[in-house]
């Protein structure tokens, strides 16, 4: 089962094999790429809703690689719902990619290269340049902004 990011639709992704998404993609789409999904939908798209619980376990994996502030709430429910159809899950964002590593689903990019490798990443202080392995909305020493960084 392949499960569609919204990218498969802008770029007019084709498959033989069985598709899937999640009904919050349409939401993300205009025009042609609409269409697309409505025609998709009417041919025997699956719209799959993923449980919650998995959907909590999508989010503690992309806090433990860095990535949950780089993800939407779609982005997390497609992972989940490729991880639950234990399916292959289509995507260019680079964020989904990394999560969708670490959990063993796999993925196939459509109009970019896909990651070289999984990256934990790391969060240094703009202020005083304190480095932290877990992401804060500000730096617990001395309250400037996170941003983050390459572990490399």
């Amino acid at each position: 089962m392949h499960v569609l990011d919204s990218s498969a639709f802008i770029n007019d992704y084709h498959t033989d094999e069985r598709i899937a998404t999640i009904p919050l993609v349409r939401e993300e789409l205009e025009d042609e790429s609409a269409y697309r999904f409505d025609a998709m939908e009417g041919s025997g798209m699956h719209l799959h809703i993923p449980d919650s619980e998995t959907v909590e376990r999508i989010e503690r994996a992309a806090r433990e690689t860095g990535d949950f502030e780089e993800l939407s709430r779609t982005d997390i429910r497609l992972v989940a719902a490729a991880f639950e159809l234990d399916g292959l899950l289509v995507t260019d964002d680079y964020a989904m990619q990394n999560v969708a590593e670490k959990l063993d689903v796999p993925v196939e990019v459509i109009d970019r290269d896909g990651i070289a490798e999984q990256r934990a990443w790391t969060f240094q202080c703009q202020g005083c340049g304190r480095e932290f392995d877990d992401h804060h909305d500000r730096c617990p020493v001395c309250g400037s902004e996170l941003s983050r960084k390459n572990p490399a």
